[in-house]
């Protein structure tokens, strides 16, 4: 008999919140299948398996991933879901990540700062790429063949078809994704409510420190504030939010670009 879903874990009806302390990635139940937002890190594939198991289905019953951008701790079991049959799909700036792998992410999504300055003011902010590195973020297989797109556009191969929305700045292909029967959107890293680095806790944008174009970023918060049917905010870092999404924009512009 299937397990309950432990309250931390169901974050709205037939959606489910998994990764860790430091990166979420969320499993979202349609009727006509389940969809992955994000894949989270390499280590984190015990934790899905044992999940899915929880109510009798395995990673084969994944139909589709939903890279909101294409950093290392955010697809890390995209090859593996890949190799089960699941459909990756990713913002066709961010595809060459997938393709050529995780450690090409600065090549290809340079930030705008080097981290170090945050980290020398704030040491204890190694503890993240310090995880980072011992769950194989930066060791992933690549993957190539994913479903690109360049466009804001209703996905209508993916279970509940989601619109994706794109939301730069962060990395050039960085893309939210609604579900607007559910009034879910899942942000990604475009809009955070932790920021590692900083410690920043509440709405936010990602510091300059893993953020390519940050101004960029700012101009995508009004993308967010047009999405009126939003409800929930998901997002790739803490905790969700609810309620009008402009009060959490408004936020993340008043603590402003660090």
């Amino acid at each position: 008999m299937p397990r309950p879903i432990p309250s931390d874990r169901r974050v709205a009806p037939g959606v489910d919140r998994l990764g860790d302390d430091v990166v979420n990635f969320y499993l979202v139940q349609e009727p006509d299948g389940l969809v992955l937002v994000d894949a989270g890190l390499p280590a984190h594939l015990k934790q899905l398996r044992e999940h899915l198991a929880d109510s009798g289905r395995s990673l084969t019953d994944i139909r589709a991933v939903l890279l909101t951008h294409g950093h290392p701790d955010h697809t890390g079991l995209a090859h593996a879901l890949q190799q089960a049959g699941a459909d990756i799909w990713i913002h066709g700036s961010d595809a060459a990540i997938l393709h050529d792998g995780p450690r090409s992410a600065l090549r290809h999504a340079k930030p705008e700062r080097s981290a170090l300055p945050y980290l020398l003011r704030r040491p204890t902010a190694l503890a993240t790429p310090l995880h980072l590195a011992r769950t194989g973020a930066f060791t992933a297989p690549a993957t190539p063949g994913v479903r690109a797109f360049d466009t804001d556009r209703q996905l209508d191969e993916v279970p509940g078809k989601p619109r994706a929305v794109p939301l730069p700045g962060h990395t050039p292909g960085s893309t939210g994704y609604l579900f607007p029967q559910r009034g879910l959107l899942f942000t990604g890293d475009a809009l955070v409510t932790h920021d590692g680095l900083t410690g920043h806790t509440g709405p936010t944008l990602v510091c300059r420190g893993f953020t390519h174009d940050s101004r960029t970023a700012l101009t995508s918060l009004d993308r967010i504030d047009e999405l009126t049917e939003t409800t929930l905010l998901l997002p790739g870092h803490g905790h969700p939010l609810t309620g009008d999404p402009r009060t959490a924009t408004r936020q993340a512009r008043q603590t402003g670009l660090r």
